[in-house]
Parts: structure tokens; C-alpha cells; sequence
């Protein structure tokens, strides 16, 4: 944490697309409720990349993981809700310019095949004509503006910021540069003075999905394709115990069991997305446990702990992220697997936080009633409760008026009320006994 003379507390959230913000939402939850000593909002350090670079950007802007899950979970802020369509529009704009193009790429190809010699016209040639054609294709299927227009928005109420150097902590968000190949990392000297919305974009940017992001004169695409955490850059800004949330590891089918559990079904069967997913996943897992293994030789005197979900929770892998249900469901599951990781680890992770000044909160952690999103019977109950507080307090408040009584402030006439209450009773006690 940011505190002065306090723990050097930081956070580096790994990327997954919708999938992977909601499952850091649930992880965090659980996390921010457990340990205690930290707070998401205040970290030293936060680094976020693709998916998880919006959670990060979020978080440094002071909304908690709870706020989180009601924005982006159970859409609960009207002004401004949320929809994981907003990352689904197509990229009419890029499609249109690639169209534009078609007649000019159609003149040169064909010239160029005609213009050779007799011996070149052959089907070696046509196919290299017609490569051209290739120019014309969209350098991604849908838009990500609106998610950086959604995140401006955000970032511009009152107490919130999009600018780096406003933040009060350190905020990082890691882009690769398309034609240099590097990582970029936004927010960081010479790079704070772009908006952390289009950072958040540029990150975000998957090549063949979404179209490089244009920031100045360079063209940037996800911070994944170098590292999955860039843990490193918290490490470097002086991170002590570094808090590692990762979202996509490689399904195992052979271990899948109970609910959810698909171990009779060969991946290969589920398709060409299903087989490109574990692919990415197991490249991704194992550049990062690399990464990891080098990060504890290069930080000696940090701490790193890591979170993700297990090989056999076929729940997280085949997920509907653009079901509301299942949004809902992603999101709950992740919360109880982070509490039951860390129910599993504590005798492990006690030792490493308290060197770092925070403890687990084993009260929290045994209690079987928590939940990330209450029942709905849950919920009608505490309406309910809230409804009769509020009955008693307006009663009380008529009764005081109705006297004449002098009122200042609603807890003034329910202390009023309490005390008028307990006198009464003092009177009846006093007759009956006399």
C-alpha cells in the first residue's frame, strides 16, 4: 500500500478478455475481503495488461472491487451501465477504409499480372497477384472505441481522473508497439501524458479481433504478446508483496469432473475457437511460470503470490461471458474458488503476508453464509429489515411533530423516540409496584 511508512503492497492483473475481468472482479473480492492490511484502490504499484489494465485503471481510480462487480457484474449504475456488447460493435470504420481500397489493389494486381511475360501466366503468378488482395482485409473484426468512450466517460466524474499524473498511486498499463515488436509501458515516464482510457484501449487491442489503437504516430496492439503479468514493472516501481491475478490457464479434460466437468468431450470437437483458446492459454501459462521463476532470483527481497483458477474447472473455460447468467455465475464462481485457494493455502500465505503487514481474516474466510452476490431471498429479507427501520423512524418522527417537538435531524427524533420509549416504560413499572 501507498501508505507512508507502510507495506509496499502492489497488484498485477494478467489479461483474458471479458472472461478474464470477470474473474479478476470475483478474485478480488474475495481477496479484498480476506486480506486484511490491504486495500486494491491505494497499491504501491498496479499493472495492468489487455483485460486486466481495465480492472487496474479502475481500481487506481477508486472504485473498489465491490463497486466493480455492481457496475460491471449486476450493471446497478443507471447513469452509466454497462454491457459486454459495448466490446462487440463491429469495426465499421476499418471495414469501410479496407473497401476503399479494393480498386486500386484490384488495378495493381492485375496489371502486374499482365504486364509479365508470356511464361508468367501461370497459376504461381495469379496467386501472387491476387496476394495483394490481402491489403484489403480488416486489421480487426470489431471496434474498441466504445470502450475507451465508456472509460473516459468514467474517469471524468467528479474524484476520478484520466490522466496518470493526477492518480495518487502508481498506475501502469503495458501495450506492445506493432512495429517495433516492444512493450510499452504506459504511465511510466514519456509515456504519462496519454489518457488511460486510450492506454486501456491500446493494451486491450488483441490482433484479429480488435484494430491496432493509433496513440501519436504509433500503432500499439495487447500487452500480452510479450508477458502475461509484467510483473516485473511493479516489481521495479518497489513493490514488496505483489498480489498476481491470472485468468486463463489451460484446461485440463482429463481431470474435469463434477459440475460443469466435460472430461468425456474432446476438446478438438468443440471447434476451431475452443482449440485456438487452450493453445493460447498453454503458450501464455508457460512464458509465465518462466517469468516467475526469474522474477524471484531478479527481486530477492519481494514476495510474490499468485491466483488463478485450477486446470479442471471446465466452468471458467467454457463460459458464456456474453450471458448475463452466466456473467453472474463466472463471477460467483470465481469467488468462491479464491476463497477456497485461500482456505487451501493459508498455512503457506500466512507467513509470506505477515512479513508484509497483513494477516488473513479467518473469520471471513470460515464463514459459510458469504457470497459475492446475494440470493435473491437474501436480498427481499434485507429490504425487508431496511423497510421497517424506516417505518419506525418515520412513526417517530410524526409522533415528535405531532407534539410540537423541536426537530434538528432524523437521529436526533430516533434517540428522542428511544428515550420518550424507555421513560414510559419507567412510569408503568413504577405504578405497577406502587
Amino acid at each position: 500500500m501507498a501508505r507512508r511508512g507502510g507495506p509496499k503492497i502492489g497488484l498485477a492483473l494478467a489479461g483474458g478478455g471479458p472472461l478474464g475481468s470477470i474473474y479478476e472482479i470475483g478474485a478480488l473480492v474475495a481477496l479484498q475481503e480476506t486480506f486484511d492490511g490491504v486495500d486494491f484502490t491505494q497499491c504501491h504499484a498496479t499493472v495492468g495488461v489487455s483485460a486486466g489494465a481495465f480492472i487496474a485503471a479502475s481500481l487506481a481510480n477508486g472504485l473498489s472491487p465491490r463497486d466493480l462487480c455492481a457496475r460491471f457484474i449486476e450493471s446497478e449504475d443507471h447513469a452509466e451501465p454497462f454491457e459486454p456488447d459495448f466490446l462487440m460493435r463491429p469495426a465499421l470504420a476499418e471495414y469501410a477504409r479496407r473497401l476503399a481500397r479494393l480498386p486500386d489493389l484490384a488495378l495493381g494486381a492485375f496489371s502486374a499480372w499482365f504486364d509479365r511475360s508470356a511464361a508468367a501466366y501461370s497459376t504461381r503468378g495469379f496467386f501472387e497477384a491476387v496476394q495483394g488482395f490481402t491489403r484489403a482485409l480488416p486489421n480487426g473484426v470489431f471496434d474498441n472505441d466504445a470502450g475507451a468512450a465508456y472509460l473516459a466517460k468514467m474517469f471524468g466524474r467528479s474524484g476520478r481522473t484520466n490522466d496518470f499524473r493526477e492518480l495518487r498511486h502508481r498506475l501502469f498499463i503495458v501495450a506492445t508497439d506493432l512495429d517495433s515488436a516492444e512493450a510499452v509501458v504506459f504511465g511510466s515516464a514519456g509515456y504519462d501524458d496519454v489518457p488511460i482510457s486510450e492506454a486501456v484501449k491500446a493494451s486491450s487491442a488483441l490482433p484479429g479481433l480488435y484494430p491496432p489503437a493509433r496513440i501519436g504516430e504509433r500503432d500499439y496492439v495487447d500487452g500480452a504478446l510479450k508477458k502475461t503479468l509484467h510483473a516485473s514493472v511493479a516489481l521495479k516501481a518497489g513493490a514488496k508483496l505483489l498480489v498476481c491475478v491470472n485468468p486463463l490457464v489451460p484446461f485440463n479434460a482429463r481431470l474435469a469432473s463434477g459440475e460443469g466437468g466435460r472430461a468425456s468431450r474432446r476438446l478438438a470437437d468443440e471447434g476451431l475457437v475452443t482449440v485456438l483458446s487452450q493453445t493460447f492459454r498453454a503458450l501464455i501459462q508457460s512464458r509465465m511460470k518462466v517469468g516467475m521463476d526469474r522474477y524471484a532470483h531478479q527481486f530477492p527481497d519481494a514476495d510474490i503470490v499468485l491466483f488463478e483458477p485450477a486446470r479442471d474447472d471446465a466452468i471458467i473455460f467454457f463460459a458464456n461471458v456474453f450471458s448475463y447468467a452466466d456473467r453472474r455465475r463466472l463471477a460467483e464462481h470465481a469467488y468462491s474458488h479464491t476463497r477456497a485457494e485461500l482456505r487451501r493455502r493459508a498455512a503457506e500465505l500466512e507467513p509470506v503476508l505477515a512479513r508484509h503487514g497483513v494477516r488473513l481474516d479467518h473469520a471471513a474466510l470460515a464463514d459459510p453464509e458469504r457470497r459475492l452476490i446475494p440470493a435473491p431471498g437474501r436480498q427481499a429479507e434485507g429490504l425487508a429489515a431496511e423497510t421497517r427501520r424506516l417505518s419506525t423512524t418515520l412513526g417517530r418522527l410524526d409522533h415528535a411533530l405531532a407534539q410540537g417537538e423541536p426537530v434538528r435531524n432524523r437521529d436526533r427524533i430516533a434517540r428522542s423516540g428511544r428515550r420518550a420509549d424507555g421513560g414510559k416504560a419507567k412510569k408503568k413499572n413504577a405504578r405497577a409496584h406502587s
